[in-house]
């Protein structure tokens, strides 16, 4: 391959030789689609004109608090609910460049499921989703619109049951379909060049919101937080402000139950160094070097790997990671909900409830929170988790 797919020390591509000749053609056709004018406009124009970007800035008016004043950047308005539009739309582009035709994918929270779904109905490519069975059941409105677009969603019973065990999956029959099949990694993990293409693709929710913070308060945030799981929405929202270094950069993690215990997702602030789904990164691990099983109220954080771009971040000091428990994180989902009249996804307000801590503070500051889904998924789980005591105080 022309580059190494390196960020520090980690990244990469480790991968059985079967698959290097797929991700040299990947390569080959990302870079090659980057300088061709064609490719370019078709993308914008599929962002705009199907996908409905720009998204805006919503300025937050009951959550702000004294001086801090909150915006989010609304990829949740996003035709599919969340960011995963942009970048299948991309590698539905480069799948049909490649000549291939069916697509295969993996999802979590079901959010990247049903993106590559549309993808794949709107391209006319066969499509596949892998889903680990747990979250098949957590999930069920997002499997019915998978099925409605007319993808087949295989869940997943080996392993945990979760995200990890999907893109293994996944990474399983790409290696024996490669020849006329794209798999569509949802985010910036896995092999080279999945976390740089995939980064590339989600930048333009970074540059959007840099042009609009611009145009509404005239100078750059104090911080840009986003969720991790991982990290594509951070990775994309990060992206135009990694040379500003006023601008602090907050990757939220999940810490499930508690940072103490194992019953997390957090992944950067507990994992070591290690090898998952072709890449070097920070995993969340055993004593002998096994990949731990992870937990997260939210299904798209639930995976004990993250790009790594985030674990060279980290490595590097320009980030900063947090974690939001699954009870911060509920608490955000009603106040949200109760005091702005938004829905996010149970993913997008750990990063939320990390920005009502920072607005605790009363400082005169910007935050910048990067809303990256809709709650519609999470709804039903919300019910279940809430108790009616916690129901009727929620009213």
């Amino acid at each position: 391959m022309k580059l190494d797919g390196r960020f520090g020390r980690f990244g990469g591509a480790y991968v059985p030789e079967i698959l290097v000749p797929a991700l040299e053609q990947l390569e080959a056709a990302f870079l090659d689609a980057q300088q061709d004018p064609g490719f370019v406009a078709e993308l914008a124009d599929l962002l705009s004109t199907y996908a409905g970007r720009p998204t805006p800035l919503t300025r937050c008016r009951n959550l702000s608090k004294g001086r801090t004043r909150i915006y989010l950047k609304r990829e949740d308005l996003l035709h599919g609910g969340a960011h995963k539009t942009n970048q299948v739309l991309a590698q539905g582009l480069l799948a049909r460049r490649m000549g291939k035709k069916r697509l295969i994918a993996e999802t979590g929270a079901g959010q990247h499921g049903v993106a590559t779904a549309l993808a794949g109905a709107l391209f006319g490519l066969e499509t596949c989703i892998y889903m680990g069975a747990d979250d098949v059941e957590r999930q069920q409105l997002n499997v019915f619109r998978m099925e409605l677009m007319g993808a087949t969603v295989i869940p997943v019973t080996a392993g945990g049951r979760t995200l990890k065990d999907a893109v293994n999956e996944a990474l399983r029959d790409w290696t024996a379909s490669f020849d006329d099949t794209h798999y569509l990694l949802g985010t910036v993990a896995g092999p080279h060049p999945f976390p740089l293409m995939v980064r590339e693709f989600q930048r333009v929710i970074g540059k959007e919101a840099r042009e609009q913070i611009l145009a509404i308060e005239g100078r750059l945030p104090d911080a840009v937080v986003a969720c991790v799981g991982g990290g594509s929405n951070a990775i994309g929202m990060f992206s135009d402000f990694v040379g500003d270094e006023g601008v602090k950069l907050i990757g939220v993690e999940a810490a499930g139950k508690g940072l103490a215990g194992r019953e997390h997702g957090a992944t950067i602030l507990k994992g070591r160094p290690g090898i998952l789904h072709g890449a070097e990164t920070l995993l969340l691990q055993d004593a002998d070097g096994q990949v731990d099983d992870t937990w997260s109220v939210s299904a798209g954080l639930d995976y004990p790997a993250v790009g790594p771009e985030h674990a060279h971040l980290k490595e590097s000091g320009r980030a900063e990671y947090v974690g939001i428990t699954d009870a911060e994180a509920l608490d955000a989902f009603i106040a949200l909900a109760r005091g702005e009249g938004i829905l996010g996804a149970f993913e997008s307000c750990h990063a939320l409830a990390q920005a009502l801590k920072l607005a605790e503070q009363g400082e005169d500051q910007i935050l910048l929170v990067n809303l990256s889904g809709r709650g519609d998924k999470d709804v039903g789980q919300a019910m279940n988790l809430l108790a009616p005591a916690d129901r009727e105080a929620a009213q």
